[in-house]
This record gives structure tokens, sequence and C-alpha cells, in this order.
């Protein structure tokens, strides 16, 4: 089995790597993570330095917060980049912008290292369950190489295109999600005062053309005036920044997006950014 180096041990980060190692692979990661010591206690190796890492590792893995942060572990002052071997794989899991994501294939192809963009959906639920649902842009002899490891990480993987094509599919996913939130928040904002029993509402649209996942979910939430946060909006609001910088590049003005994204900086100024998406809502 390959050697695995992960880099970026958040809240979504820590489980994947967890199931790589309940998998059997030998995983490697830096000391100075938070979540260092637990993941050791499953049988991880902890090194000190980004170079270490990429002289044991066969395949690198990032999961973080947003572009800069995998810009500057690829190609950075102290990036893999100058210490990562030819023949090397390397997967970003991250939410990152498509055209980060394509610099860095050009940059680590030029090293003689494939790479891939793998960003997921799933939330920390799927992170722990090995459920995530995994887009991936890259080569397909790559995404081959990938696959056990993205099957020991999540359940629905497709392999979407050539290099950014996994990012941009995640985009039209925060999209999708983004605005319907909206959607849901605004239909219970105008049932509620117009006096409609909102439980109700939500059981019979649940069973017509409006059904969805998140009128499932989150409809329940704004029922239960539950915004304990899942997916925060305030990293909900660095993908729809993602989607907007993605809709300027290809002159695509996306309009609802940047409603959306309106209605969160909302949010944001009102010191409100940890509470989940759905919180939404409140700001109707």
């Amino acid at each position: 089995m390959e050697k695995i180096g992960f880099i970026g041990l958040g809240i979504m980060g820590k489980p994947m790597a967890a199931n790589l190692l309940k998998a059997g692979y030998e995983v490697t990661i830096l000391s100075s993570s938070a979540a260092a010591d637990a993941l050791t206690a499953l049988g991880a190796n902890a090194v000190a330095s980004k170079a270490e890492l990429t002289e044991i590792s066969d395949i690198i893995i990032t999961m973080l917060p947003d572009s800069p942060e995998v810009e500057s572990v690829v190609i950075g002052p102290d990036g893999i980049l100058d210490s990562v071997k030819a023949g090397s794989l390397f997967i970003d899991m991250s939410t990152i912008s498509p055209a980060v994501s394509r610099k860095i294939h050009q940059e680590l192809q030029s090293r003689g290292v494939e790479a891939l963009d793998a960003p997921v959906s799933g939330g920390q639920v799927g992170a722990e369950s090995a459920s995530l649902s995994i887009m991936v842009g890259g080569s397909e002899s790559a995404f081959e190489r990938a696959l056990p490891l993205f099957q020991a990480m999540g359940k629905n993987i497709v392999l979407i295109g050539g290099p950014g094509a996994g990012q941009t599919t995640k985009a039209c996913n925060q999209l999708i999600v983004g605005v319907t939130i909206q959607a849901v928040a605004e239909a219970f904002a105008l049932a509620e005062k117009s006096g409609v029993d909102t439980v109700k509402m939500r059981e019979v649209l649940l069973g017509g053309f409006a059904q969805s996942r998140i009128l499932d979910l989150h409809g329940q939430r704004i029922i239960d005036k539950n915004f304990k946060p899942g997916f925060r909006i305030r990293l909900h609001r660095k993908d729809m920044g993602i989607i907007l910088d993605a809709g300027a590049r290809q002159e695509i003005e996306l309009r609802a997006a940047q409603l959306v994204a309106g209605q969160m900086d909302k949010i944001l100024a009102a010191n409100d950014g940890e509470l989940d998406h759905s919180a939404l809502y409140l700001y109707v």
C-alpha cells in the first residue's frame, strides 16, 4: 500500500485521515497539528516538517481552509514543491478556486508530480462515516491510483474532467446549496408571517416538486430555530467568493449567488458567522 502524507487535520481532515488509518494505510502527519496526538494514538507517524513528510510519502493529501493555505503549502517559501519526489501524487481535497487548482497542477507537473483536485461534500458527518461525495479533476491514471484512498473516505466518487473540474463542480454544488437555503428561508418566513403552520407546510412540500434535502433538513432546523453549526455561514461565504470569482472569469452574471453572498455579508457584519448556514432565515 502506498504511503500517505496528510496535511490539514481540522474538523474534516482529522476523521478523513483516521479513516485512511483504519483502512490500513501508513499515514504521516505534521507534529505541529492540534490533532497530532489523537492520530498518532491511532497509528499515524508524526514528523516536524513538510520536507520530511514528502520524503516519506508516495501520495500527499491536503484538506485546508482556502486557496491561500493550499498555495502556501505547495509553492510557498517552505512549500512541498522543492521536496516532493517525482512520481508522487498530490491530492487537494480542500474547497478552493479552480484557477488556483490549475496553477498548482501545472507547477507540480513541471516537477514530475501528478495532481488531483478532489473537493468533498457531506460535511463532518460524511467525513466521520466515510460517506463523502468526492468530485475529482485530473487525469484518469491519477484518479485510478487515488481511487482506493477515495473509497476509504467516501462513497459517491466521480472523475469529472481535467484539472480544476472538481473545484468547479464543488463551486456549482455550493451555489445550488446557498441559493436553495435562501429560497427555503424566504418560503418559511412568508408562511410564518401569513399564519401558516410551517410544520404542515414542510410535510406537504416534501411530497411535491419542491422536495429537497435542504427543505427536509434545514426546513426542520428553521422550525426548531436550531442554528447550531453544521456548516458555518463564514465558510459558505468563502465558497460564495469562489463562485463569484469563477463566474467573473467566465463572464457570467450570477445574480442569485450575488444576492446570497450579500445576505451572508449582513450576517457576518452582525458577528453571526459561526451560525449554521440555515440561519439565512434570520435575515430574511
